[in-house]
C-alpha cells in the first residue's frame, strides 16, 4: 500500500541520518571537548597535549588544606574517632564522598591546630613527613608510642562519563593511579569506549590533557597516571552506543507520530 511505503522510506531515511552523525553524537554526549579529542580514534598507549613534566608523586602539604589525623593508639588525643579513621575515608573516596570527615585545617602560617599539643607547622612536607613530626611531638610531650595517620582529605579527583561510579573521589595515599581510583568506581561500564579515556590536569585555562588506551596493557607503565589533585577524568561511550541511545530518542519521538499516522490511514481506508 501507497501508506505502508512511505512509512517504511521515512524510517529508513531516519536511520541513514543518525548513522551518518553517529560520531558527531558522541561528541554532543561527552563534556570538555579538545580539538585534540581525535587522537584517540589511533592512539596506541598514552599522548600527552600540552605536557607539563612529571609531577612529584609525593604531595607537599599547603595552606587551607583540611587534615584528618587519627592516634592509632589512643582515641583521645589526635584522634578523629571513627569518622576520620581510614577505613572510613577510603569507604566516602569510593562513594564518592568527601563530607563528614572531621578534619584540621592548615592555617596560613602554615600551621595545624591539634588537641592537646597545640600548632604544628607542616607547609612544605608530605603526608608521611608531617605524620612521624606530629607522631614525635606527642610521644615526647604525653603519650607513650603513638601511631599516627595522616591523610589530607581534600586532595580529590573527578571522574565524569562511563565508570560504574561518577563524582569526586579523594586521593587518600601518595602514589594513586589511575587504576586504583577506577577500581574504586567499580570499574567503567559497558558502553564505555576504553580508547577515549582523558585525564585533564593543571591550569584550568591552559591545561594538559592526557590521552589513554585502556586496551593496552602498556600504558598503565606510564608515570602520568600517577593522579593529581583536581585532576578531571572522563571516559566516553563507544560510538556504537551513542548512536543507540540518539535512535531510541528518536523511536520515542516517532512512535506516538507513526501511530497517529496509521490510525489516520486506517481510517481513511475504511471510510473511503
Amino acid at each position: 500500500m501507497p501508506h505502508q511505503k512511505a512509512f517504511f522510506k521515512f524510517l529508513l531515511l531516519s536511520i541513514v541520518i543518525t548513522s551518518i552523525f553517529g560520531c558527531g553524537v558522541r561528541k554532543e554526549r561527552t563534556l570538555f571537548n579538545a580539538p585534540s579529542d581525535m587522537v584517540t580514534d589511533t592512539i596506541k598507549q598514552v599522548y600527552v597535549v600540552n605536557d607539563q613534566g612529571i609531577s612529584d608523586a609525593y604531595y607537599k602539604i599547603k595552606v587551607n588544606d583540611q587534615l584528618a589525623i587519627r592516634n592509632v593508639q589512643n582515641f583521645e588525643f589526635g584522634a578523629t574517632g571513627n569518622a576520620g579513621s581510614s577505613t572510613n575515608i577510603a569507604q566516602n573516596a569510593a562513594s564518592g564522598s568527601i563530607q563528614n570527615i572531621l578534619s584540621y585545617p592548615v592555617d596560613l602560617d602554615g600551621k595545624v591546630n591539634l588537641p592537646a599539643i597545640g600548632k604544628v607547622e607542616v607547609v612544605g612536607l608530605s603526608r608521611r613527613e608531617a605524620a612521624i613530626k606530629i607522631q614525635e611531638i606527642y610521644k615526647t610531650r604525653l603519650l607513650k608510642e603513638p601511631i599516627i595517620e595522616l591523610s589530607v582529605v581534600n586532595l580529590k579527583v573527578t571522574l565524569l562519563g562511563e565508570f560504574g561510579k561518577q563524582g569526586n573521589f579523594l586521593l587518600e595515599r601518595d602514589n594513586t593511579t589511575l587504576i586504583d581510583i577506577i577500581g574504586e568506581a567499580g570499574g567503567i561500564s559497558k558502553t564505555a569506549d576504553p580508547k577515549t579515556l582523558k585525564i585533564i590536569r593543571g591550569d584550568r585555562t591552559n591545561p594538559e590533557l592526557i590521552y589513554v588506551n585502556l586496551n593496552d596493557i602498556n600504558s598503565l607503565a606510564s608515570k602520568k597516571l600517577i593522579l593529581q589533585n583536581h585532576d578531571i577524568i572522563v571516559l566516553q561511550p563507544t560510538k556504537s552506543a551513542a548512536t543507540s541511545d540518539k535512535l531510541q530518542s528518536l523511536n520515542n519521538i516517532l512512535q506516538p507520530l507513526l501511530v497517529v499516522v496509521n490510525l489516520a490511514v486506517l481510517i481513511f481506508t475504511v471510510t473511503r
